[in-house]
C-alpha cells in the first residue's frame, strides 16, 4: 500500500499549501479505503502523544468560548450596579457593554487572517493574555471613560482567541466522529460560560464587589493561557510556509465600516434627535460608503482579499451565513431582553436571575455533549431546522406570557428552547465551515463563523433598542413584549432561510478539503487539473528520477479512476 503525497503549487492568487500528506489508501479495495477515513476520524490526532496531552488542548481552546460568554452575560447583571457606582447617565449606560461586542465584531476577520498567517498557537495565547491584562485593568475603574475604554480593549483578546481556537480545531482534527464530539464540548462551554458569568455576578454583586467580577474572569483566563502554552502544538513554521498575505485595505474598510454602522445603530436611539441627528445619520452613511468600498476593493483590488470569494462558493455557505446571522442575532436580543424582564417585570434578584438561568445552562451542556455522537448519524439540515424552531418559540413564550405568568409554565421551557437554538446550530455551523475550508483557511473559517455571531448580535440589538425607545410611552412591560415580538420576526426568517435554502449532511468521516482538492474528480470520473504543476511521491519506491515520475502523475489525473488503478503497477515499475 503506497502513500501518494502531492505538492502542488497554485495559479489562484493565494498560495495553495505547500504539501499535502494524504491517508494510505488502496486504490484497488474502496472498502478498504472508505475503514481508512473512518478510522482516521476516530483516531486520536498524532500531534497529541497521550490522552493528557489532548485534554490539555481541549480544555485550553474550550475556555475560549466560557470566558467570552462569561463576560457578556454577567456584564449585563452587574451594569446596573456600575451604572450606579460609576455615575453613568442612562443615555450612555448601555456603551461599557456594546463597547466590547462592537471591537470583537470588527476584528474578528483580521484576527482570523493573523492567524492563518502566524499561526493559531501565537495568535490563541496572545489574546488570552490581553484578554487577562485588560480584565485586570476593568476592575479599577474609576469613571465613566476609563469603563468604556477597558471593555472597547478587552474585546482585542475575543477577536484574537475566537478564530485562532476554531482554527486550531480545525486543523487538528479529521472530519469524522472525534472532532463532532471536540466541536460538541467547545459548543457546551458556551452556556456554562453564560452561567458562569451570571453566577459570578449574581454572587459579586449581591455580596461583594462588582469589581471582583472581573478579577475571576481575569483569574479563568490567566490560568486558560498557561495551560494553553504547555498543551497547543505550535504552528508557527508551518503557517509560514503556506505563504498567506494579509489584506490591509480591506482590513481598513472592512473594520472601519463595521464599527462606524454598528455605531449609527446602537446610538441612534439615544441621540438627542434619534435618527435626525447630524452624527447618527453622516456616520451611517460614512460606513455604508466604507463597506461598499470595501466590496470593490475585496472583488477586485486586493491581491490577497480578506474574504476570498471562493469561500463563499461552497454549496449553500451563503444561506447558511443569512439564517446564523438572523438565528445570533435573536440570541443577543434573547438574552439581554429576557434578563431585563425577569429582573424588572419579575422582580428577580441577582441570585433568583442565576436559579432561573440554569435550565439554559444545564440543557446547553447536555444539547451539546448528545450532539457530539449523533452528527454523523442524522443531517445537518435537521439540526438546523430543529434549532429554528427553538428560536421562534423561546422569544414567543415571552411575548405571550400574562402579568404574572407562572416561571414553570413560561419562563422555563424559553430557556430549554433558547438553548436548543444555540447550541445545535453553533455545533453544525462549526463543523460544516471548518471542514468546508483548507488549511490555509481555517483561521478565516473561525472568523466568518464568530463574525456572524457578533454582527448579528450588535446589529439586531441595536434595532431592538430602537423598537424598545418608541413603544417605551406604553409602559415597561409592553416595551419589552415588543422587543420579543420583534424578535420573533427575526427567527422566522432565519428559519425560512433554513427550511428552504440550506442542505447539510451528516458530519461523517471524510478527507479534509485538501485531500478532497488532491483527489477531486468530475461528474465523468475525470480529473480536474487546477494547478499548473504537480509532483507526487510513492514513499514505497525510492525515486531516482523526479521529473519522470511527475510525468507519468500528470498523465494519471488527467486519466479517469479506471484508468489510475490500472497504470498504479506500471509507475512502480517504472520508478
Amino acid at each position: 500500500m503506497a502513500t501518494l503525497r502531492l505538492t502542488v503549487q497554485s495559479t489562484d492568487r493565494e498560495l495553495a499549501p505547500p504539501s499535502i500528506q494524504c491517508p494510505e489508501f488502496d486504490m484497488e479495495d474502496p472498502q478498504s479505503s472508505q475503514a481508512r477515513v473512518h478510522e482516521l476520524g476516530r483516531r486520536r490526532p498524532e500531534k497529541f502523544q497521550s490522552a493528557w496531552e489532548e485534554i490539555g488542548f481541549c480544555y485550553s481552546v474550550v475556555m475560549s468560548q466560557l470566558l467570552t460568554e462569561y463576560f457578556v452575560s454577567g456584564f449585563n447583571v452587574i451594569l446596573p450596579t456600575i451604572v450606579k457606582d460609576l455615575h453613568i447617565p442612562p443615555a450612555t449606560s448601555t456603551w461599557p457593554a456594546n463597547a466590547c461586542s462592537l471591537v470583537v465584531a470588527a476584528f474578528l476577520l483580521p484576527s482570523g487572517r493573523v492567524a492563518d498567517m502566524y499561526g493559531g498557537y501565537v495568535v490563541y495565547i496572545a489574546g488570552v493574555l490581553w484578554l487577562t491584562i485588560w480584565s485586570v485593568i476593568a476592575g479599577f475603574s474609576q469613571n465613566e471613560l476609563m469603563m468604556d475604554f477597558c471593555r472597547a480593549l478587552q474585546g482585542l483578546g475575543p477577536a484574537a482567541y475566537l478564530p485562532s481556537g476554531m482554527m486550531l480545531l480545525g486543523t487538528v482534527y479529521r472530519p469524522g466522529p472525534r472532532k463532532n464530539l471536540v466541536f460538541s464540548m467547545y459548543g457546551a462551554s458556551a452556556p456554562l460560560g453564560f452561567f458562569m458569568g451570571i453566577f459570578f455576578a449574581g454572587i459579586t454583586a449581591e455580596y461583594a464587589t462588582w469589581r471582583v467580577y472581573f478579577w475571576i474572569g481575569a483569574g479563568l483566563s490567566a490560568s486558560t493561557a498557561i495551560v494553553a502554552y504547555f498543551s497547543i502544538p505550535s504552528d508557527l513554521q508551518e503557517r509560514k510556509n503556506l505563504g498567506v498575505k494579509m489584506d490591509w485595505p480591506g482590513t481598513a474598510l472592512i473594520s472601519s465600516g463595521l464599527i462606524l454602522v454598528v455605531f449609527a445603530i446602537t446610538d441612534s436611539s439615544h441621540a438627542p434627535m434619534g435618527w435626525k441627528t447630524p452624527y447618527i445619520y453622516s456616520l451611517l452613511i460614512l460606513g455604508v460608503l466604507h463597506l461598499a468600498l470595501a466590496t470593490y476593493v475585496e472583488g477586485w483590488v486586493a491581491e490577497a482579499p480578506l474574504l476570498p470569494p471562493d469561500m463563499f462558493a461552497v454549496k449553500y455557505m451563503k444561506s447558511l451565513i443569512a439564517a446564523m446571522f438572523f438565528s445570533f442575532g435573536s440570541l443577543g436580543v434573547f438574552i439581554l431582553y429576557s434578563t431585563y424582564y425577569m429582573s424588572d417585570i419579575m422582580g428577580g434578584t441577582p441570585m433568583q436571575l442565576v436559579a432561573w438561568f440554569t435550565p439554559m445552562a444545564l440543557g446547553g451542556c447536555i444539547i451539546s455533549t448528545v450532539g457530539g455522537f449523533v452528527l454523523h448519524r442524522i443531517p445537518g439540515t435537521g439540526i438546523i431546522i430543529l434549532a429554528g424552531i427553538g428560536w421562534v418559540i423561546s422569544p414567543l413564550l415571552f411575548a405571550l406570557a400574562p402579568i404574572g405568568a407562572n416561571y414553570w409554565k413560561f419562563t422555563f421551557f424559553s430557556m430549554i428552547c433558547a438553548t436548543i437554538g444555540i447550541d445545535c446550530s453553533f455545533n453544525v455551523v462549526s463543523v460544516f465551515m471548518t471542514t468546508s475550508m483548507p488549511a490555509k483557511r481555517q483561521g478565516l473559517a473561525g472568523a466568518l463563523v464568530n463574525s456572524v455571531l457578533q454582527l448579528g448580535i450588535a446589529f439586531f440589538l441595536g434595532l431592538a433598542d430602537i423598537v424598545g425607545t418608541a413603544t417605551r410611552g406604553k409602559g415597561l412591560r409592553e416595551s419589552y413584549k415588543a422587543v420579543f415580538w420583534y424578535e420573533v420576526a427575526i427567527a422566522v426568517v432565519a428559519l425560512v432561510i433554513s427550511v428552504g435554502f440550506v442542505k447539510i449532511n451528516k458530519a461523517q468521516s471524510d478527507l479534509t478539503a485538501d485531500e478532497k482538492a488532491a483527489f477531486r474528480l468530475d461528474e465523468g470520473g475525470a480529473a480536474e487539473r487546477k494547478t499548473s504543476t504537480v509532483v507526487s511521491e510513492l514513499s514505497s519506491t525510492a525515486v531516482s528520477e523526479q521529473s519522470t515520475v511527475a510525468e507519468s502523475v500528470k498523465t494519471a489525473i488527467q486519466d479517469d479512476r479506471s484508468t489510475i488503478e490500472s497504470e498504479r503497477p506500471e509507475k512502480k515499475q517504472g520508478t
